[in-house]
């Protein structure tokens, strides 16, 4: 048995145990193969490679989809690329790849020609705008925050299909990006490091939805937890939750882990790290390698080396080192023994996906073009579906 094969083999086991634990999914799987709304459509996909994206994936095709994909830097998983490239997709990109042979992977979902993006980041939807060929687009859907912003920022104005933006959902907030990112990001910082939360103290860079499941779950498990964030309301709102709020040079001597949540670049500088204690942590989970400055830091050290997988020591000038985690990528997906959001919140997210293509699919000309949030009828819809498993559960 070849290597492929064993890859594909694994991958099956492991997307079979998860599609039987994500029941919104299932039942969207048996709606869709009868309606069959994307009969036609050509899918353009920039996600995160993993066994509940596949469980997604598998829904689209039920509906009818071609799907041509790639994953996010850094978080592919190798052993999903090959089960379902076995099954008929066509997909792109390997867990090692470097960034410049990503990028190469989002230009080869763009020469398919989709018609309709499933996007993560803004890089699909830039793509076409810079290619000149956003006429071909029907429409789609952004995954998140960072993109989300890319949309109503650099692409405002250039992009002429309408984008809805889950990262607006507030069910995406309060099931994913708060509960499901605290839980995601706290387990991965334990199985990574080895190290404890109690006691330990966290600096949280951003208090948006995903910086506040952060920083109250490592609290739950008594972490000790400041905030830093620019933003006055969501500032007065972490200080009245019971967080140390302060600004990066307040706290920058006092934490043990710094953790970025914001979706903006430059967020921890090389003059914050100089004030750090001897052997800080640094973690991202933000959706770009960009908000901790990996590249000065690693410019300005006298050495570095991976101590363990996803663990990297990087020495200073001045004697002191600090510890890196996953290259400064979302250490939750691209660090040691990836897992990810729970089932349970990506069934929920991966729904508000399926149905927002759905609706992109059978109604566009009712959209607006650019970004939007999802339609009030899908989340309420979701929303029911999802109250509904977790009473039948109760």
């Amino acid at each position: 048995m070849n290597s492929t094969i064993e890859l594909a083999e694994r991958g099956a086991a492991r997307i079979e145990w998860i599609r039987s634990r994500m029941p919104l999914l299932a039942r969207a799987r048996d709606e869709l193969a009868v309606s069959r709304p994307f009969e036609g459509h050509r899918i353009g996909m920039s996600l995160h490679l993993e066994p509940k994206t596949a469980v997604l994936l598998e829904t689209l095709v039920a509906g009818g989809a071609e799907v041509v994909g790639t994953g996010n830097h850094g978080s592919t998983q190798d052993d999903v690329v090959a089960f379902l490239v076995r099954g008929g997709m066509t997909l792109f990109g390997r867990r090692d790849d470097t960034l410049e042979e990503h990028l190469a992977h989002v230009g080869q979902v763009l020469d398919s020609r989709p018609d309709m993006l499933l996007d993560n980041g803004g890089d699909l939807a830039a793509g076409v705008v810079a290619r000149g060929t956003a006429d071909e687009i029907v429409g789609g859907t952004e995954e998140t925050t960072s993109g989300g912003d890319r949309l109503r920022g650099e692409l405002a104005g250039a992009v002429s299909f309408p984008m809805i933006v889950i990262n607006d959902s507030l069910l995406k907030a309060i099931g994913e990006n708060k509960h499901a990112v605290g839980q995601s990001v706290v387990e991965s910082f334990m199985r990574i490091t080895n190290l404890m939360v109690p006691g330990r103290r966290f600096v949280v860079f951003g208090y948006g939805w995903c910086g506040r499941g952060v920083a109250h779950y490592l609290r739950a498990l008594g972490g000790k937890v400041a905030v830093v964030e620019v933003d006055e309301l969501k500032a007065f709102e972490a200080a009245l939750d019971g967080f140390r709020v302060s600004e990066a040079e307040g706290v920058a001597a006092w934490g043990d882990v710094f953790i970025t949540a914001t979706g903006h670049p430059g967020v921890v500088t090389l003059e914050t790290i100089g004030l750090m204690h001897d052997g800080a942590v640094l973690a991202n989970c933000g959706h770009f390698p960009w908000e901790i400055d990996v590249e000065g830091l690693r410019a300005a050290s006298t050495s570095r080396r991976e101590i363990v997988d996803a663990v990297e020591r990087i020495d200073l000038p001045d004697g002191r080192h600090v510890i890196l985690l996953a290259g400064g990528r979302m250490f939750n997906l691209a660090g040691t023994e990836p897992k990810g959001n729970s089932l349970e919140s990506m069934d929920l997210g991966f729904l508000l996906q399926t149905l927002s293509l759905e609706r992109v699919a059978t109604g566009a000309a009712t959209l607006t073009p650019g970004a939007q949030p999802v339609p009030d009828d899908i989340d309420r819809t979701i929303a029911r579906r999802m109250l509904g498993e977790l009473r039948a559960d109760s």
